[in-house]
């Protein structure tokens, strides 16, 4: 009974060393009699107990890895706090079992010796342009020494950039007078600017004032001449009339009768104003002689030439 006691639990002991049950994204190396054997996928698989061994177990998800803060000098002499963190995968289990003795240890050290490398081929200001590019100089130096290790780098990123005090003030005011430079030919395009949209405007305000008067002149000569035009006309269409009316019988008459009462008329005012000496023809048939006369115009008037 005992003995059957014993052999159970020894077929309990094997069947669980035997039996393995790898999880998802872990992958684990056996070991045959302390050499390499197999890598066990996810999932159940089956060892021989007592001779091979789980000697390795390995994540094969993306590991974030803080690098520790360092102080690198750049091209210019200028100490820099340079602080980063670095992000790889396992992709060799095997390697990663025997290529390394710490492979984590590895590549953080890489990655700072890497970086101050970098870091030490750059000016200051251009380590602040140039983040993306130290990034993926860091990631090509680190992975292609990482390969014997079973290690994928697949990024890395800068988390602070902290320049000394003094410099940073330096740079600080740098900014401040670059932003006063920028404030200042602002306005002097501003003031330029302005007075040209003045000149402008003037320039057009004087044009447009100069058509105005021309037109006004133009506008002015042209009424002149229709109004002349018009006097003309009038004055020409009233000669017709009259002329016309000479013509009908009895005109004559009737014009020497108007002449008469012209004359009588101007005599009347002339004789009105008391300051004025009327001196009276002594013959009155003067009168009539100059009527003749206005008739005689008249009538060769009528006459064609």
């Amino acid at each position: 009974m005992t003995l059957a006691i014993v052999l159970f639990v020894i077929a309990v002991i094997f069947i669980y060393r035997a039996i393995q049950v790898v999880p998802q994204q872990n992958a684990w190396v056996v070991e045959r009699l302390g050499k390499y054997h197999r890598t066990l996928p996810p999932g159940p698989n089956f060892i021989l107990p007592f001779i091979d061994k789980v000697a390795y177990k390995h994540s094969l998800k993306e590991i974030p890895l803080d690098v520790p803060s360092q102080v690198c000098i750049t091209r210019d002499n200028t100490q820099l706090q340079v602080d980063g963190i670095l992000y790889f995968q396992v992709t060799d289990p095997m390697r990663a079992s025997y290529g390394s003795s710490n492979y984590i240890m590895a590549v953080t050290q890489l990655a700072q010796t890497s970086l101050r490398s970098v870091i030490g081929k750059l000016e200051l200001d251009k380590t602040f342009e140039e983040r993306d590019m130290i990034n993926a100089q860091v990631v090509s130096a680190i992975d292609e020494a990482a390969l014997n290790w079973g290690v994928k780098v697949l990024r890395y990123e800068i988390k602070d950039l902290t320049p000394p005090k003094e410099i940073l003030h330096a740079m600080q005011q740098q900014i401040t007078a670059e932003r006063e430079k920028r404030a200042l030919i602002a306005a002097s395009e501003g003031r330029r600017q302005e007075q040209i949209n003045i000149a402008t405007g003037e320039r057009e305000a004087f044009i447009a004032r100069s058509e105005g008067e021309k037109q006004a002149v133009i506008n002015k000569a042209q009424g002149e001449a229709a109004s002349i035009s018009a006097v003309a006309e009038a004055t020409a269409g009233a000669i017709e009339r009259i002329a016309a009316a000479i013509r009908q019988p009895g005109g004559e008459q009737a014009v020497q009768l108007k002449v008469a009462e012209k004359a009588v008329e101007a005599y009347s005012r002339v004789a009105a104003d008391a300051t004025t000496t009327l001196v009276v023809p002594g013959n009155m048939s003067e009168v009539s002689t100059l009527i003749a006369s206005a008739m005689k115009m008249v009538e060769s008037t009528r006459r064609p030439v």
